[in-house]
């Protein structure tokens, strides 16, 4: 038996048969380029497999040694990777900048990091494991674009070059020496391996005579300029500085350009993977360091508390109310986790969940009711009473007390519309039910929000919140 077999044998314990075949499939018989940075959500359409445990495979296959997991920061312009990193914890919380798009950016987890695999060297070499040998337009496909950018399957190279001048590749030390006829365009001259950039605004009148340009690569990030030529004979000389091959290549910034990598499709985002409890399992204490601070825009927090819970005790005894309680906790984790959610921590007899959107949190919690409703009729009693509360908003991704965890007003303002709830009782902000996919499934439950106006603790003014009957 070899090595990737033995270990597809231990992936099958713990995934998706359905998975774990297709990723075997994959390794086998995919062409390289498909087996870099694959893009999760797109293997997952592919195959006909469910999104959520096709990350699931993924993550158990990163921890046993099949894949191996890269953290990609993006730019939300031309998609272009900004920086890729084995962990979350080397993701920079300050600027990130593209010099294609001549901007800076300030990380998000909600899109700008995407979370990809590449087929670990043990089990299948591939060419993108030699990023320094990869063919220029490859290059950009396995390396500097991220997986959320739809490309080509056959048509790259060709389609590349509609959309260039020039091209080529710049071993460590030489020089090449272009000779270009310019067009009336907006040129950019892009280097993806040292990430620089030239900005050419061509335009007036168009001369016979040669103009020269020269391009000097090192490995001192400088930033973005743009000049102005006039349409005709340019002379190009391109040094490579650096101790490594260069790839610069002569892009016409058209509108077809602009088409070929605004095409884009889902990817797994740092956000999605946070909130997903195989991913909180698996790397409990090894996401974030103590001092990290990384921002998300949007995350939908779930709290749950039982009511009268000490009662309980008090009512049914010590081991009959842990057992109660503890098949409650295992009853939520598992609608949690089913609807992609994650637990982030528990606090007595409470909860704390996240959910990457609002829709999936609300699922949860009409579940979560039923099934407590469940659980109280098999037991011929009305012992686990569950108080429910979400709200939606940004906060930060942090470490506190060895865990991953979050921090802000949003995750105030969720515990306190918890605090709200009564018996069974399942509370709402409006960013939560003024969700359009919440709405839809809402009315396909038949389920009419009720709202009241309460003060909430350390907020300045009242807030509608919105009871689900």
């Amino acid at each position: 038996m070899s090595e990737a077999q033995a270990l597809f044998a231990v992936l099958r314990q713990s995934a998706d048969a359905d998975c774990v075949a297709a990723l075997e499939r994959l390794v086998r018989d995919a062409p390289d380029y498909r087996l870099s940075r694959i893009n999760v959500l797109d293997f997952a359409r592919r195959e006909a497999l469910d999104e959520e445990r096709a990350i699931t495979a993924f993550l158990h296959a990163a921890r046993i040694g099949l894949f191996e997991m890269s953290w990609n920061v993006l730019c939300p312009g031309c998609g272009g990777v900004l920086g890729a990193t084995a962990s979350l914890k080397s993701v920079r919380s300050g600027d990130y900048h593209c010099a294609l798009c001549a901007a800076g950016y300030e990380p998000t987890l909600d899109e700008m990091v995407e979370v990809s695999f590449t087929v670990s060297s043990r089990v299948r070499r591939i060419a993108g494991h030699n990023p320094n040998e990869l063919p220029i337009w490859e290059y950009l496909r396995q390396i500097f674009w991220g997986s959320g950018v739809d490309l080509p399957e056959d048509a790259l190279e060709a389609t590349i070059q509609e959309l260039t001048l020039d091209a080529v590749e710049l071993p460590a030390g030489d020089k090449a020496i272009l000779s270009l006829q310019l067009p009336a365009e907006f040129i950019i001259v892009f280097e993806p391996v040292t990430h620089a950039a030239q900005f050419i605004d061509v335009k007036g009148v168009p001369t016979r005579e040669r103009q020269s340009l020269t391009l000097v690569y090192n490995n001192v990030r400088a930033p973005t300029g743009t000049m102005e030529m006039r349409p005709g004979p340019l002379r190009l000389t391109l040094e490579n500085r650096t101790g490594a091959r260069v790839l610069p290549a002569v892009w016409v910034a058209n509108d077809a350009m602009h088409r070929f990598i605004g095409k884009r499709r889902p990817f797994v985002t740092a956000k999605r993977l946070l909130s997903n409890q195989t991913f909180r399992d698996i790397y409990r204490t090894d996401t974030l360091d103590v001092d990290q601070r990384l921002k998300i825009t949007s995350l939908t927090f779930l709290f749950t508390d039982l009511k009268g819970s000490t009662e309980l005790y008090e009512r049914v005894g010590d081991l009959a109310a842990f057992d109660l309680v503890r098949e409650h906790f295992r009853t939520l984790h598992e609608i949690v986790a089913s609807e992609g959610g994650a637990v982030v921590k528990t606090i007595g007899d409470a909860v704390m969940a996240t959910f990457p959107t609002p829709d999936r949190a609300l699922a949860a919690a009409l579940r979560m009711r039923d099934a407590m409703r469940t659980l109280n009729a098999s037991h011929g009693s009305e012992d686990l009473l569950l108080k429910i509360g979400i709200h939606e908003g940004p906060c930060l991704a942090v470490t506190l007390n060895e865990r991953q965890d979050y921090f802000g007003q949003t995750v105030n303002i969720a515990s306190r519309v918890q605090g709200l709830a009564l018996t069974q009782s399942i509370l709402a902000t409006n960013a939560v039910v003024g969700h359009p996919d919440s709405a839809t499934l809402l009315a396909a439950a038949g389920q009419k929000p009720m709202a009241k106006h309460h003060a909430l603790r350390g907020i300045a003014s009242e807030m509608a919140i919105y009871e689900i009957p």
